[in-house]
């Protein structure tokens, strides 16, 4: 039986964090499931497995059930499929930030980048003025990425603000359009560049991975596999399962 397997996130505000935890991680374990959901004052970032029902009864309770009380209405949300369990255990964490850039005064619930959604991905990056930038770290950067896309080099996206500070200027990148593998990195990498005087900055909503579910592989202008961080290692188009004995795990 397959599995099916949910990733997903929300910049919010949830200033009692702390007390949703055991509540959380007690509806996880009851259900089945097992992956890792990190809790931080700014929101919720979380990959969980288990069957169908389970995962669309956990996903029923985040956006709409007693525990965040409406406050995960928005949440970004992927579905795919795992032929084995790709997590050994069920983690929820507290955590500074659900995204580690490592600037807490960085606000996403207030002013983010400009979403472009999988279908109007393409038109934009082909754009001539337009710098396309990679959030990700460089060892998922090489397993996959788009054509053309700039490639920060980074081992961690915490290191991200040191780039910009080097290689991004407002003056001569107008306009820059950013992705990552589910939204989250470069949703608030677009909030931290907005604040620091770039004009335009888009980011591609879903991430990768919306993109390759939605995105008909003969107009795809990925090139490669995108890395995710279980054991399945890495998704194709159509977030078909795919396996690579060199690919690194988190």
């Amino acid at each position: 039986m397959l599995l099916k397997v949910a990733a997903f996130y929300q910049f919010a505000a949830l200033p009692d964090f702390r007390a949703l935890r055991e509540p959380l991680r007690a509806l996880c374990a009851e259900l089945g499931l097992k992956g890792s959901v990190l809790l931080a004052h700014e929101g919720i970032n979380g990959t969980i497995a288990g069957t169908a029902d389970a995962i669309d009864a956990l996903v029923a309770e985040l956006r709409h059930g007693a525990l965040f009380d409406g406050r995960l209405d928005n949440l970004e949300l992927k579905f795919s499929e795992a032929a084995q369990m790709p997590f050994q255990r069920l983690k929820v964490r507290l955590k500074k930030e659900i995204v580690t850039l490592g600037d807490t005064t960085v606000d996403p619930t207030r002013r983010v980048g400009t979403y472009v959604d999988a279908a109007d991905w393409n038109a934009l990056i082909a754009s001539p003025d337009m710098l396309v930038l990679d959030t990700r770290n460089a060892f998922e950067v090489a397993i996959g990425t788009f054509e053309g896309a700039l490639d920060p080099e980074i081992a961690s996206f915490g290191q991200f603000k040191e780039f910009a500070a080097r290689h991004l200027d407002p003056a001569r990148h107008r306009k820059i359009a950013m992705f990552c593998t589910g939204g989250i990195r470069c949703e608030k990498a677009s909030a931290y560049l907005l604040a620091r005087g770039f004009a335009e900055v888009y980011h591609l909503k879903g991430g990768i991975l919306k993109y390759l579910e939605e995105t008909p592989e003969r107009e795809s202008r990925w090139r490669g596999e995108c890395f995710v961080f279980d054991e399945r290692v890495a998704l194709g188009h159509g977030l078909r399962e795919r396996t690579s004995e060199s690919a690194p795990h988190d």
